[in-house]
């Protein structure tokens, strides 16, 4: 569907770059690192969050960028792309500067003071070097595979973000070869940081890098050869996938032959060890066909999400942040039959501070209650192991008609959800995939069940859980999301309505209550906003409060200037990209523009206006973008309950409006600036736990 032409969109000059936002919440990410106020394997994980999300960056963002230049290039206007690659690429370059000083000056020492020894090769004693030969001849060398580069051996295929090692050698092999240089692979199955036996380092937790273990025995795969040199290097390659509408006759089976090649794309980006010498480092470049702008030269291991087994593994509660157990609304804890309870309320969850085992226990209950006739889900990210889809299969084996959307081009999780769907047909359930060209990206469950009602007559009704978040249980734990259980006969039909759409053919029915994407979701959101540039204008109160993790689309961004202009009061939180200008006098003076970024990810996407005094809260699947609004099947549900609607005003707004700890503030040229603690000290994500969470 293409964008609507109902609203004007902002022009050009007032609106901020999307990639340059994205990598300005990167930095917001890596000052939690820098934050000694942080616990110290928090630390550490805060910087292997930063390198999995520039991977990301790389693999989608740069790949795509360099897919611009050189489709510009063709017709003559590459410019323009081309200097906004070079202006990403020097702050990328500074971003891993400041990275790896921060983990080699600061953090490490920092976690060697507190007997967590990342050891040194150079300094390993000869006990250390004997338990670690050891190991590499019964664990590494019988996996790993050294590949000589000549004539007969052409430089190897790589797989994205491998670990590999170019080795610079000198001297004749057994068939008097005289090479000079291999490739070393290192097996993904290994681990890149291994534990040594307390006894022999003296401390709990001793650790040696698996390039280091490699790098002492690498001369033991050239036998009788001269190594002058071995360099870790690893490659990152454009992980896109293209499908093509017109060519495609079975989406699953079409993803299937394009996942593995997602592995092989086009570089975009080489990490060596700073120690690497520029002929290796300039041999490498020209196998990849890479700019040496593309080189990042690192002062230590080079992929650095690895190391985020440590502070998952170490054992040491006084160097995380604080356990909590989540909880269950007081109207669950009655224990009274789950259908009954939703019957009577419309019930709202809070994630990760209250639990997401009712949405669990939900679909148990409908798996195994003789009463359900009909279960319809959506799936777009659920994991590897979900024992929600483990009862979806139950339910399914039991001959309930369980009917399940499956979204195969949900980034990085095609190939599972390509394996739920197979199990799933398997056991009997009825599996599509959407509409091809949108993404089902909405988050919904309904179930149908066979009840009598209090006059004994029997009939069918539905229940509905509507969310901001995955299905995904283990996400659950660290993302914060807004769900809600209903049965809402008029939410119920409007859900159903949906279903029907992903599932049928037909034009979309009018909904009583959603903001559907791509129908209704943007025009909803753009006339909520013109009602209260309305009301402003007519001296009457305007206000509009809107939490989402970016915010980018540009006819949204434009309604929001006027609103402002109209003397409308807006109050945004934005967790990453935004490219809406906030305090410019004349566009947008009456907008402020906050990110917070703490120990949760903030993934809630929260609507409030004030209606006249009525107070329209909405809770939604979708961002601002125009992706969301255009290319998705989204779903944006109203908070009808004044009680629950208050909750969520009181849960998901207020706090992170007043917080002073964890929240940066935006400027009209897209910078941030961190709110300094003056007075009492207000951090949004931990009143929520002191409030809703229990202490472990």
């Amino acid at each position: 569907m293409p964008h609507s032409n109902l609203f004007p969109s902002a022009a050009p000059e007032h609106l901020l770059n999307r990639e340059l936002s994205i990598l300005g919440f990167q930095r917001r990410v890596l000052a939690q690192a820098a934050d000694p106020r942080v616990p110290l394997l928090e630390r550490l994980r805060y910087l292997c969050i930063v390198s999995s999300n520039l991977d990301e960056f790389f693999e989608i963002r740069m790949a795509g960028l360099k897919e611009q230049i050189k489709q510009g290039a063709l017709l003559g206007n590459a410019a323009p792309a081309q200097r906004l690659y070079q202006q990403i690429s020097q702050k990328i370059h500074s971003l891993v500067a400041e990275q790896y000083a921060l983990l080699n000056d600061e953090i490490l020492p920092a976690l060697a003071a507190e007997g967590i020894v990342f050891l040194r090769r150079s300094l390993w004693t000869d006990a250390q070097r004997e338990w670690v030969r050891q190991y590499f001849e019964s664990e590494i060398l019988p996996v790993i595979t050294p590949v000589g580069l000549d004539p007969a051996h052409p430089f190897p295929r790589l797989l994205n973000k491998s670990l590999n090692f170019a080795v610079e050698l000198e001297g004749k092999d057994a068939f008097g070869r005289n090479c000079k240089a291999a490739i070393v692979q290192a097996p993904r199955a290994l681990p890149r940081v291994i534990l040594l036996p307390a006894a022999l380092t003296g401390v709990e937790n001793g650790f040696v890098f698996l390039s280091s273990v490699l790098h002492a025995h690498v001369g033991e795969l050239f036998e009788g050869m001269h190594v002058l040199g071995c360099y870790q290097f690893r490659v990152t390659r454009n992980s896109d996938l293209f499908v093509d509408e017109e060519e495609v006759k079975d989406l699953r089976k079409t993803l299937q032959g394009e996942l593995h090649q997602r592995n092989f794309g086009g570089a975009v980006r080489l990490e060596v060890a700073d120690t690497c010498t520029e002929q290796m480092r300039d041999f490498l470049l020209q196998q990849f066909d890479l700019d040496p702008e593309e080189c990042y030269r690192v002062p230590g291991i080079v992929n650095m999400v690895r190391l985020m087994q440590v502070p998952d593994g170490v054992n040491r509660p006084d160097l995380k942040f604080p356990a909590f157990q989540p909880t269950v609304p007081k109207a669950l804890a009655k224990r009274d039959e789950l259908f009954a309870t939703i019957r009577r309320q419309d019930l709202l969850l809070h994630h990760p501070f209250q639990s997401f085992a009712p949405v669990i226990d939900l679909l148990r209950a409908a798996a195994d209650d003789p009463q359900v006739v009909a279960i319809r889900m959506t799936v777009y990210r659920t994991g590897t192991d979900s024992v929600l889809m483990e009862n979806l299969l139950r339910a399914a084996r039991k001959g309930k008609e369980v009917n399940v959307v499956v979204e195969l081009m949900a980034r990085f999780d095609e190939e599972a959800n390509i394996n739920w769907a197979a199990r799933l047909e398997e056991a009997g359930a009825h599996v599509v995939y959407g509409v091809f060209g949108y993404k089902t990206h909405a988050k919904m469950l309904l179930i149908v069940r066979r009840e009598e009602d209090a006059n004994g007559r029997t009939g069918l009704r539905s229940y509905a859980h509507l969310g901001t978040g995955n299905y995904h249980p283990r996400t659950t734990r660290f993302y914060t999301d807004f769900g809600l259980l209903t049965a809402n006969p008029a939410i119920c039909d409007d859900v159903h309505q949906v279903f029907k759409q992903l599932t049928g053919l037909g034009q979309a029915d009018t909904l009583k209550h959603i903001w559907q994407a791509p129908f209704s979701l943007q025009s909803g959101v753009i006339k909520a906003i013109q009602a209260e540039a309305e009301a402003a204008r007519a001296g009457r109160k305007g206000h509009i409060v809107a939490k989402m993790n970016a915010l980018l689309e540009p006819q949204t961004i434009q309604a929001l200037y006027e609103a402002s202009q109209a003397g409308v009061h807006i109050e945004l939180i934005v967790r990453s990209a935004c490219a809406l200008r906030p305090g410019i006098p004349g566009l947008s003076e009456n907008i402020r523009v906050r990110s917070i970024v703490g120990r949760f990810l903030e993934h809630s996407r929260v609507f409030y206006f004030h209606a006249d005094g009525e107070e329209h809260v909405y809770l939604s699947s979708a961002d601002w973008m125009d992706r969301n609004f255009f290319r998705r099947i989204e779903a944006c549900f109203p908070i009808l309950d004044p009680k629950l609607k208050r909750r969520v005003i009181r849960e998901g707004l207020k706090p992170y409006l007043a917080d002073n700890a964890q929240a940066w503030e935006m400027d009209g040229n897209g910078e941030y600036r961190r709110r300094s603690t003056r007075g009492l000290r207000r951090n949004a994500q931990e009143s929520l736990l002191q409030d809703l969470g229990e202490p472990v």
